[in-house]
């Protein structure tokens, strides 16, 4: 089975959209959703209902911090930030938002763990930023896999033969082979708001029977998502994020 990975679709549907669409072509029979459908983004309702459609057909997903903020305030947003939480608020139905205050910080189905932050405590939503986070991750996890979002990059850590956990910066569109007699966390970067300078959105392919791990890159209109941003009046910084995937 082929299991699709995205995380950080932080209200951008047109992002979104690509990627399932590349998914789709390419096999995906599943679909986990990392965390932070909203946020950033003037698309917080219908991504969350594009999800919403996909949790009905058996898709996976986990709360991000965005997430959570809809429910409860959090003060460690800076402005444009929350302005863009405020709209979601405000266009998110009753139904769209209870859904999000239902979803897990955490799921286990083995042979993975799914979560936003860290497995090592995923209501705090740690980073996974270097390879002693990723190891507190993995032991907390107790599973082959612990797929991640959060972080906006991609990255992908595995155990070393003396146990500890060391950093692979993967190649997009390169399988790589993960084993199940060793330990990886992958950090599978965002669908709506990447930060390298790629406006491209990033997702991860996780094929279980082959036992591999593709990260990819998916072109989508990235300037017609910044005009949403700016038709809806949120902060022009968060528009320029998008256009310029910084």
């Amino acid at each position: 089975m082929r299991i699709a990975l995205l995380s950080d679709i932080h209200a951008n549907l047109e992002a979104l959209d690509a990627c399932l669409r590349h998914a789709r072509s390419h096999g995906v029979e599943r679909f986990a959703f990392l965390g932070d459908l909203v946020g950033y983004g003037a698309d917080a309702a219908e991504v969350v209902e594009r999800i919403i459609a996909e949790v009905s057909a058996g898709a996976l997903a986990v709360k991000g911090n965005h997430d959570e903020a809809i429910e409860h305030r959090m003060g460690y947003f800076n402005d444009a930030a929350q302005a863009a939480l405020d709209w979601a608020r405000a266009t998110l139905t009753p139904a769209q938002r209870a859904f999000m205050a239902g979803l897990p910080y955490c799921i286990r189905e083995s042979p993975m763990c799914l979560v936003h932050g860290s497995a090592a405590s995923p209501e705090k939503y740690p980073y996974i930023d270097s390879s002693s986070e990723a190891q507190r991750c993995a032991d907390a996890a107790g599973e082959a896999y612990t797929f991640v979002g959060h972080r906006h990059d991609q990255m992908l850590y595995y155990e070393g033969t003396r146990g500890r956990m060391l950093p692979f910066r993967p190649v997009p569109g390169t399988p790589i082979p993960i084993g199940a007699h060793r330990r990886w966390v992958a950090v599978v970067g965002s669908v709506g708001q990447p930060r390298d300078r790629n406006p491209a959105a990033a997702y991860a392919m996780f094929d279980a029977g082959a036992r591999s791990l593709t990260f990819l890159r998916v072109p989508y209109d990235h300037q017609r998502s910044a005009a949403g941003i700016r038709a809806a009046g949120l902060p022009e910084l968060l528009a320029q994020r998008v256009e310029a995937g910084i």
